[in-house]
């Protein structure tokens, strides 16, 4: 049995290449635009390297600002039915976070989905599977191993972990 994936981040170990952003926008929405990212990589400069990795917490604030209940829960995890929504964008504007993401090309806005994509190319292990490893592992979840992936059923993943 898969375990359930809990997405964490180590802000030290980014090097804001943003892979992350790309692999993202592939597995959710079959594009090859990092903009389409359902998480954010923030620069602080002048500090040379100095990122931030921000990712969904499930909160709920953006559910909470959802005048017609369009963000529901669904297994843990808060979905978007686009059906429903209005596309008003109070749940854009509610975010702490700044990752409930609206693109014009999208028919509704987005969250993060906890495909776990992101933790499994990153190359540095800033972002990985904080159910599995802990903060000090994160550094050596660089995939130099096949045998060793920052998600169960990633690349190199053992699926039935």
């Amino acid at each position: 049995m898969v375990s359930q994936l809990k997405l964490a981040v180590r802000n030290d170990l980014c090097s804001g290449c943003r892979v992350c952003l790309l692999v993202c926008a592939l597995e959710n929405f079959g594009q090859n635009n990092p903009k389409l990212g359902l998480l954010r990589v923030a620069g602080h400069f002048p500090s040379p390297g100095g990122y931030e990795l921000r990712i969904c917490d499930n909160c709920g604030a953006c559910r909470d600002a959802c005048p017609v209940e369009a963000i529901y829960e669904s297994g843990g995890e808060l979905r978007v039915d686009e059906e429903l929504c209005t596309g008003c964008l109070a749940c854009v504007e509610a975010c702490p976070k700044g990752v409930m993401t609206y693109h014009p090309s999208l028919p509704a806005p987005a969250k993060c989905t906890h495909c776990g994509m992101c933790a499994a190319y990153c190359p540095t292990g800033a972002i990985y599977d904080a159910a599995r490893y802990s903060a000090e592992e994160a550094p050596r979840l660089t995939r130099s191993s096949p045998a060793e992936a920052a998600v169960p059923g990633s690349p190199g993943g053992d699926a039935d972990v």
